[in-house]
């Protein structure tokens, strides 16, 4: 039996895959982001239960906003304050008997997808998030590649490429990003760069939904934006896709339910990459919400 956690800033939610990795269990508690060891305590008493119900231990895998130090093994997660800074996966094998699995929520996100039926012959799967920030996972034949300070994947924290900035036009919004640096793709490809940039360009704040709602009824602005960012946001694809060329492009967050994006970037892509380069396959991705708990559980898969 597999089990996912996927811990956030407010809630976890607990899934149990069986062989076939069908869900066969749920359940979602608060996250005690002030108290720690309750926290702990809280997962594993998820674990305890579950292993009751099934009569055999479950192999445990988490999701977590942030990343585990490749060499100290605490964990770096702003949204989860009594966790930072703590070695979570050796405090909770400690209380639940069995080692445990932690990675950032996007690879579970990508990893998720890469084991949906459609894909998991797929020797590589990107997963990239548009919603509130953007963020990406990277996996080789089923599994996830963390890098060696499990920092593969976040592209969100790449710079605005100079052939995108140059796009933009001749005085584009220098942001500040959250990691400290100034220009990363997290600010501009995610849902709120899709806001801030409209924002930037017509003196008028409007929300996504908003923008692209204006954009199906056919009006100006809205429409210029839209087929701009299009653009930008090909740039930047291209250039992400030629450093790892994946097979599969899986996208998630409230913008990839903008099903224009399914037509318009593998046309606009291909003239951004090299000559001998074909645009992957780009998709929506299948399990929603469900991608962190299911990535989650699908850690310990061998």
């Amino acid at each position: 039996m597999y089990y996912g956690f996927d811990v956030g800033g407010t809630k976890i939610e607990f899934g149990a895959f069986d062989e076939q990795l069908n869900r066969v269990a749920t359940e979602r508690v608060p996250t005690d982001t002030g108290d720690y060891q309750r926290l702990i305590q809280s997962i594993a008493e998820i674990v305890e239960r579950y292993d009751e119900k099934f009569g055999e231990k479950g192999l445990v895998g988490l999701g977590i906003p942030g990343m585990e130090d490749a060499d100290d093994g605490t964990v770096l997660t702003v949204n989860i304050a009594s966790a930072n800074g703590k070695p979570m996966r050796a405090d909770l094998e400690a209380a639940i008997g069995r080692s445990v699995r932690i990675e950032n929520d996007a690879n579970c996100f990508a990893l998720s997808e890469a084991w949906d039926e459609e894909f998991r012959q797929s020797p590589s799967v990107m997963g990239l998030i548009l919603g509130t920030g953007f963020g990406g996972g990277l996996v080789y034949d089923g599994k996830i590649f963390s890098g060696r300070n499990h920092v593969a994947g976040e592209m969100g924290h790449m710079r605005v490429s100079i052939d995108a900035w140059f796009f933009l036009g001749d005085n584009p919004p220098l942001l500040q990003c959250g990691c400290g640096k100034k220009g990363c793709l997290d600010n501009y490809l995610s849902g709120r760069g899709f806001e801030l940039l409209y924002a930037h360009d017509y003196g008028e704040k409007k929300s996504a939904p908003d923008i692209i709602n204006a954009y199906e009824q056919g009006e100006k602005d809205a429409t210029e934006f839209v087929n701009k960012f299009l653009e930008f946001l090909s740039i930047c694809f291209a250039n992400l896709f030629t450093a790892n060329d994946p097979h599969v492009v899986v996208l998630g967050g409230g913008l990839s339910n903008f099903d224009l994006l399914y037509e318009e970037l593998p046309k606009r892509i291909p003239q951004y990459l090299l000559s001998v380069a074909k645009c992957p396959q780009i998709v929506k991705a299948r399990h929603g919400d469900s991608g962190g708990v299911r990535g989650a559980a699908f850690l310990n898969i061998r």
